[in-house]
C-alpha cells in the first residue's frame, strides 16, 4: 500500500513530467526517456535514460541532504523512473557553476577546452525558452525582480557549496565534474531548496581515466555531438556512484 496517490498532471518539461498527489505536501515526477539539446532543436528517445538519472538524481540528493544542503527530495517511488519530493515555488534561473571552461563558454570567451577557472564561474541564465535561456548581468536580474538582491547571495553560496560536495564525490570515484546547472526554488515557508534534477543531463562528467577528449565524455555532450553511446556512459557514472553512495530511499 502507497502512502499517496497520484493525482493529475502538473507540468510536463523537456525531461520530466510533474503530477500532483493527494497530499498537498508531496509531489511525484516521472523521469522521462527523452533526450533533447539546443533548446529541443535536437530530440530523441533513449531508452532506459529516465531510469538512470532518476537513479542518480537520488543518490546525489540523498548524499548532499547528508551533508546538511537542503533539497526537495523525498525518496524514489516504487517504479524506477519516479521520485517524489516536496512542493517548491522553482526559481526561474539556471544556475551553472563551471570548475573548467567548456561548451558554450569556450564559444564566448578566449578560453580553450579544460582551461582551469579558479575560483569557479557561477553563471545566472533566465529560464525561458522563448528567449533563449539568456546569460543574466546584476542589471539585467535586478531589472527582473526574480529575486532580491539578499536571495541572489543565498542562491550562490549554496550553488558554490553544492560544487564543493559533488566535486569531493565525483573524485573519489574517478570523474572530474567540469560544470553543471541547478534550479532552486521556494517551499511555502520561504525555505531556499535544491530542486529539479542533478544528472549528466545537467553535468559535465569526465572520466579522469581517459585522455581522449572524446571518449572521456560520460554526460549529455555525447548526444549534442552525436558520439553515441549515451545511455551506456550515464550507466558508467551511475555504477560509480553506487560504490560510494548507499542505495537510495523508496518512499513509503
Amino acid at each position: 500500500m502507497t502512502a499517496f496517490q497520484l493525482g493529475p498532471l502538473l507540468h510536463e518539461g523537456k525531461a520530466k513530467r510533474v503530477h500532483a498527489t493527494d497530499r498537498s505536501d508531496l509531489v511525484a515526477v516521472e523521469y522521462k526517456d527523452d533526450a533533447t539539446a539546443f533548446n529541443a532543436l535536437k530530440k530523441a528517445s533513449l531508452p532506459g535514460k529516465g531510469t538512470l538519472n532518476c537513479q542518480i538524481s537520488a543518490l546525489l540528493f540523498e548524499h548532499l541532504a547528508g551533508l546538511g544542503i537542503p533539497t526537495h527530495y523525498m525518496g524514489l517511488g516504487e517504479s524506477a523512473n519516479w521520485m517524489l519530493v516536496r512542493p517548491v515555488r522553482v526559481i526561474p534561473l539556471e544556475v551553472v557553476i563551471r570548475n573548467l571552461a567548456a561548451g558554450s563558454l569556450c564559444r564566448e570567451l578566449p578560453l580553450p577546452p579544460g582551461t582551469p577557472l579558479d575560483p569557479p564561474l557561477c553563471d545566472l541564465y533566465y529560464k525561458d525558452d522563448a528567449y533563449g535561456d539568456p546569460l543574466l548581468t546584476e542589471a539585467r536580474l535586478e531589472r527582473l525582480q526574480l529575486v532580491t538582491p539578499e536571495q541572489r547571495l543565498q542562491i550562490e553560496a549554496l550553488a558554490r557549496r553544492v560544487n564543493d560536495e559533488l566535486r569531493r564525490l565525483f573524485d573519489s570515484v574517478g570523474l572530474l565534474l567540469v560544470d553543471f546547472k541547478i534550479e532552486l526554488g521556494f517551499t511555502g515557508a520561504g525555505e531556499l531548496l535544491l530542486a529539479d534534477e542533478i544528472s549528466p543531463d545537467t553535468c559535465r562528467l569526465w572520466d579522469q581515466a581517459v585522455a581522449d577528449s572524446q571518449d572521456r565524455i560520460l554526460d549529455k555532450d555525447r548526444f549534442r555531438q552525436d558520439l553515441g553511446g549515451v545511455v551506456e556512459a550515464y550507466g558508467q557514472v551511475l555504477k560509480r556512484l553506487q560504490q560510494a553512495c548507499p542505495e537510495p530511499t523508496v518512499y513509503r
